[in-house]
């Protein structure tokens, strides 16, 4: 449902990313828990009429080979769960959405950088029965704040409509604080929840990476110490 859709290529002139885990790094900061805050467009009494709340809370996954960033949106209005992944073979990202009616909903798309060189990914799908072109667009404008929109148009013709969008910012940190601490010894993020290995104490971004960092914390010091030389 993340219709990731950028018309050019991925991240400006850069190559693209080889691993899922290389392919995520530009959205490292969604990791953690959000306040969002949605309105249908129209009129001012319609968004007001419309308006709801959700919180997303977005976290790694690791499960053998497949290594995926996942949402999970309490009190979503359209969403419950977004499952993103990369496939470095078609050098897109796909994303596996669910509705509140658990239809799961697959998009594709691609990462780019927006105006003010903000990370922009851009998801579509076609929907067959409802003769519509669907997009789902995440704009992360700062470590602290990011939107998401919902759009449609007639199946192959035409304008993008927007229908509705959410506005999020992260719980727990005020809007003009710039991240700081330690390094998370698995994705690269921001490090929040603290582990340890044979006596020396690392840091983990999400409950995934921790998960992970457990079944081999040998490579994750290795790689983490290399990383540091």
């Amino acid at each position: 449902m993340f219709a990731f859709l950028f018309t050019t290529c991925l991240l400006g002139a850069d190559p693209a990313p080889q691993s899922a885990k290389d392919a995520f790094q530009p959205l490292n900061p969604l990791i953690g828990a959000w306040k969002g805050t949605g309105y249908p467009d129209g009129t001012r009494t319609e968004r007001q009429k419309g308006f709801w709340a959700e919180t997303l809370t977005w976290e790694w996954r690791f499960d053998q080979s497949d290594v995926r960033l996942t949402a999970a949106i309490d009190k979503g209005k359209h969403f419950t769960r977004w499952d993103l992944r990369y496939l470095p073979g078609k050098k897109v990202y796909q994303l596996t959405a669910v509705t509140p009616d658990r239809e799961t909903l697959l998009f594709t798309g691609v990462l780019g950088s927006g105006k003010q060189k903000e990370q922009v990914l851009t998801l579509e799908r076609t929907d067959s029965a409802r003769k519509e072109d669907q997009r789902l667009v995440v704009t992360l404008l700062h470590h602290n704040r990011f939107l998401y929109r919902w759009e449609t148009r007639p199946a192959g013709a035409g304008a993008f409509t927007r229908k509705y969008q959410v506005g999020a910012t992260k719980e727990g940190e005020p809007f003009a604080d710039v991240p700081k601490g330690p390094e998370c010894v698995v994705s690269g993020g921001k490090g929040t929840i603290a582990v340890s290995h044979k006596g020396k104490t690392y840091h983990v971004c999400c409950s995934g990476c921790r998960d992970e960092f457990r079944a081999d914390p040998e490579k994750y010091v290795r790689e983490y110490e290399a990383k540091k030389k």
